[in-house]
């Protein structure tokens, strides 16, 4: 396990610069770096998204000091507007499992455990939703991944239930029509699911950034969504072999 307070920045992803020019990717070096993650999460999920957060400017929970924390930071401003935490096998074991097993059960991705890494707690400021922003988060866990040898990342993506469920419902229709759906193999099961026929799935939507960034270099949902009434959003589990990174952006990814 990485501690999070000490951190050793040359056993990690060095810092690099996007094509944006500014921005610079990096884990966390030290408990200010990773605050400053949590007062971003606290903006999206709670501002944007409407979760339920006791304490007020920071998003924080039990998993936090157990994971590495990747952080993207614009230099001309100093803010960081993207983060994302990661949680090895190792770090889970020592957290309790995996922070997705208490949203589905996770049985049959068990045996993979071991090469997998669970991403979360994703988000990106609003005004640097783009391209740029995306590339450079994936490309850091990509780096990740490699140094320490793992095949397979797992993670939630959150969609807004603001509406009651009917755009997550939408996504989600959406994603299986596209041809998005996991091997039944890789299927997981929500603890909490969402009651999909009761629920509008025609709406004309738009995945999320970050989910859309998922489904692009070519990644798995494994089944129907599961309802998390503290952030009030529907999360699907994502699942990415490193094998099946879209040729496209392996070259740039995997580099």
């Amino acid at each position: 396990m990485t501690q999070i307070n000490s951190i050793n920045p040359n056993k990690h992803p060095r810092a690099s610069k996007s094509g944006k020019g500014s921005l610079v990717i990096s884990l966390a070096r030290n408990l200010f770096e990773i605050e400053e993650a949590q007062r971003l999460r606290y903006k999206i999920f709670s501002e944007e998204l409407g979760a339920k957060i006791e304490k007020n400017d920071i998003d924080v929970d039990g998993f936090d000091e157990f994971c590495d924390h990747l952080i993207i930071r614009d230099q001309l401003t100093q803010r960081v507007v993207g983060t994302y935490r990661i949680l090895t096998a190792a770090m889970a074991a020592e957290a309790g499992g995996f922070y997705s097993a208490g949203e589905f059960d996770l049985s049959r991705l068990q045996h993979l455990f071991s090469n997998t890494v669970e991403i979360g707690r994703g988000c990106v400021h609003p005004d640097y939703r783009h391209g740029g922003t995306i590339a450079l988060l994936w490309s850091g866990i990509a780096k990740y991944m490699i140094q320490y040898s793992y095949e397979y990342i797992i993670g939630c993506a959150s969609i807004t239930m603001t509406d009651g469920g009917h755009i997550a419902s939408s996504i989600y229709q959406k994603l299986i029509m596209q041809g998005h759906l996991s091997p039944q193999e890789y299927r997981v099961f929500p603890h909490c699911g969402l009651p999909l026929s009761a629920l509008d799935i025609s709406l004309e939507v738009s995945p999320p950034a970050l989910l859309k960034g998922y489904m692009r270099i070519g990644a798995y949902i494994c089944g129907e969504p599961a309802w998390d009434p503290h952030f009030n959003t529907a999360n699907l589990l994502v699942m990415l072999p490193i094998s099946r990174i879209h040729p496209r952006y392996a070259a740039h990814f995997l580099k």
